[in-house]
Parts: structure tokens; sequence; C-alpha cells
């Protein structure tokens, strides 16, 4: 194992749970309520076409100021992440990824000044080697190819990384490119189908890395071909 590539939002930074927490008081202004099982599959899947002020119109039945809404709902958010600290255990892990001489990198399906911003606010940026986002590829989780695209940059093997993850698009992406994969789920992935990680972990503060990684190397070793 070569390197940790880690997912953005709800891995690093919790802030899916700011924009659903946004939106919701959105709803509730216009005696509605947004329900986990619509926002579920948007999360960590850029690709899907997302569009909650249309949907509260329909539910509604009337139309809205939907630009107004959306910017109502920026500055919200901008106003919730603005306190929000790196998830337990994430500074644990960079700083025993660099002791250990593990590259870094990110891989999210948000956009780089989105991803890039929040890293340099929190003095992480300098950590991570590589940074890949969706202005570097054609399709995001998850379709597998952040993950390829991180391992290139860090010049490794996907199957040489450790992806962190919280979402199950993610979880398959990573998956698919080949990765070991850990997935630690927040309050509102918790509620998808994760089986496909590798490793469910409650916290990363309760698996130190140096722990960690002989679990990966062992999966990585039954991967290569036995040589007599």
């Amino acid at each position: 194992m070569k390197a940790l590539i880690f997912d953005f939002d709800g891995t690093i930074l919790d802030t899916e749970s700011t924009e659903f927490q946004a939106w919701q008081e959105v709803y509730q202004q216009h005696g509605a309520e947004l329900s986990l099982d619509y926002w579920l599959p948007f999360i960590g899947n850029n690709s899907l076409p997302f569009d909650p002020a249309g949907h509260l119109e329909k539910l509604l039945g009337r139309l809205l100021d939907k630009e107004g809404i959306e910017d109502w709902v920026g500055q919200r958010k901008q106003s919730l992440n603005q306190s929000l600290k790196p998830l337990p255990g994430v500074l644990d892990y960079l700083e025993a990824a660099q002791a250990m001489g593990l590259k870094l990198a990110v891989a999210s399906s948000s956009r780089r000044a989105w991803v890039e911003g929040h890293l340099e606010r929190l003095g992480l940026l300098p950590h991570f080697q590589v940074i890949r986002t969706k202005e570097d590829v054609a399709l995001t989780k998850p379709d597998p190819a952040l993950f390829l695209r991180a391992a290139e940059g860090l010049g490794v093997a996907p199957h040489e990384t450790i992806v962190l993850e919280d979402s199950q698009n993610g979880v398959r992406a990573a998956r698919s490119a080949g990765a070991f994969t850990v997935v630690i789920p927040n309050a509102l992935t918790r509620h998808l189908d994760l089986s496909q990680a590798h490793l469910v972990l409650d916290c990363l503060c309760n698996l130190p890395l140096w722990d960690l990684l002989p679990m990966a190397r062992e999966w990585g070793r039954a991967r290569l071909p036995t040589v007599i």
C-alpha cells in the first residue's frame, strides 16, 4: 500500500449534512417535508439531475422563485459550512500517512474550487499531492474515473491505494477502480447499503492508520499471484 485517497464531502468535512439541513429548512418554510429517500441517491453522485427546488414545486403544485431559493440555500450552506471542522480522525490519518511515507490525494465529485477552497480554509491543502474533481473526468462517481485519475497522478497502481469514502456511490467507484475501500458513514449515508466496502468504520478515530495498513496489505497480498 502506497497511498491514501480521500473523498471530500462527508469524509473530510461533513458538508453533506449541512446541505441537507439547508434544503430541509426551505421545504419547512413552504410547509413541506424533504424526505431522506429523495435525498440519498444524490449523495456522492453529481451525475444525476439534482433539482430539489423543482421537486418542491411538484410537491406544492405551483411555481416558485427557484433562483431565489437556490441563492438562499447557497448562502445558508456557506454560513453553516464556515463552522465545520475536519471530521474525527482525519487529521490523525493525514499525520500518520505522512509519517509512514504514504502519498495523499483527494478524489471528489464536487467542483475544484469548492474542494480546494475548504481545504485551504482548514489548512489541509498542503497535505495532498493530487486533487481530482469533476472537472478532471467525463463521469463522476459511481464511475471509477476519479479514483483512477487520482492514483495515476500519484504514480501508483489503484490496488496500491486505500480509499476513504462515506457514500454508496463512492464505495462503488472505489471498488470498481480496484482499491481497498474503507467507508465511514455519516448520519445520512448510514442508511445506504455499504456492504460492498472492504471495511466499515463508525469513525476513523476507532482504527488508527497504523492498524488499518496491515489489513489493507493482507488484502493486497491476496490479490497477487502465488509464486512457487
